[in-house]
């Protein structure tokens, strides 16, 4: 069972048992609070096994028993509200959770693997599969995108970008067929505006190089404006130089001197300046030296290391500590 960060967090709080539970959500943010009150909502039941795993990650963390099987649900997460926060807040949070929650037809889709996924949706019509995976998050829809023939990516791709809006009607309907038959494709366990450009752009961002080529290149066959557009939306290693400075040196920072090394080879003199231009003399010194040690490198190897910049590129920009400029976008002050 692959989990996200704030699962990860939801399953050490709710091993903690309710009143120490209580202490640690008390002290979260609003926005912190939200999305690990969400996730213990969705996690109702972890087997001992994915329990333990994150219990092992987070070490500090001193557990009551190697047999320890967290519970969740909805009402152990009111509970929780309730004894860190107060009745009244507790229901506000729980209202706000409720908002959210609401209007995800495919919900229990959210935490089923994607090969599991990719069965569910093997011999159904491309817009039916668009449709699942507009609302989807965006890193589990690259992972089920990547899973499909070359020309159903495409096909794919080209109508969740055209997609705009989806009549609720329609939407439940397709949810409720493909609830029905998950019941006998999904292994048994907990699961837990759509489509256009943007969403499009965010899923083959989170593909991996060769997925990401066989969309764009599929996209063009069929649709040549569409896919200049979706480029025109995506960040590439190339693209490093439109980065400010502070940004540059942000990204650099949680990017090991071996994978930069990898990265830079064959980069234009642009890219490189930009790279090397902030760091310090030593670090850029120890970068050129290894770059020149490294000799003859697979091209796979340097599109791999550049894909793991970009990644933490994009990430940064999602969290909002940097601002990514595409071309044709006013300046920032």
């Amino acid at each position: 069972m692959s989990l996200t960060g704030v699962q990860k967090a939801a399953v050490v709080i709710m091993q903690l048992g309710r009143e120490r539970a209580a202490k640690v959500m008390a002290q979260l943010g609003e926005q912190e609070l939200d999305e690990i009150t969400a996730e213990i909502v969705r996690l109702e039941n972890v087997d001992g096994f994915t329990a333990d795993s994150v219990l092992e990650e987070f070490h500090a963390v001193s557990i009551a028993g190697p047999n320890l099987i967290a519970r969740g649900g909805l009402s152990y997460a009111q509970e929780l509200l309730e004894a860190s926060l107060g009745a009244e807040r507790a229901a506000s949070v729980m209202e706000r959770l409720a908002t959210q929650m609401a209007g995800q037809p495919f919900e229990f889709l959210q935490q089923a693997d994607a090969r599991q996924i990719h069965s569910l949706l093997t011999g159904e019509h491309p817009q039916t599969i668009a449709l699942v995976l507009a609302h989807l998050r965006p890193e589990h829809a690259s992972a089920i995108m990547a899973g499909l023939p070359g020309d159903a990516q495409a096909e794919v791709a080209h109508r969740i970008a055209l997609m705009e809006r989806a009549a609720p009607d329609v939407v439940a309907v397709v949810a409720e067929n493909l609830q029905r038959k998950a019941s006998s494709v999904l292994a048994p366990q907990e699961m837990s505006a759509v489509g256009g450009v943007q969403p499009l752009v965010e899923i083959i961002n989170r593909a991996d190089p060769g997925t990401e080529k066989l969309i764009l290149e599929g996209l063009e066959i069929r649709d040549k404006e569409l896919a200049e557009e979706v480029r025109s939306r995506m960040f590439v290693f190339a693209d490093v130089v439109m980065l400010d400075d502070r940004a540059v040196q942000l990204v650099l920072r949680g990017v090991e001197t071996a994978s930069l090394s990898v990265a830079l080879k064959g980069a234009t003199d642009e890219v490189r300046d930009k790279i090397l231009g902030n760091l310090s003399e030593r670090a850029r010194d120890n970068l050129v030296e290894e770059i020149e040690l490294l000799g003859p490198t697979r091209m796979s190897q340097v599109e791999e290391a550049r894909a793991g910049i970009v990644q933490a590129i994009r990430r940064l920009e999602e969290s909002g500590q940097i601002v990514i400029r595409r071309e044709g976008e006013d300046e920032y002050v």
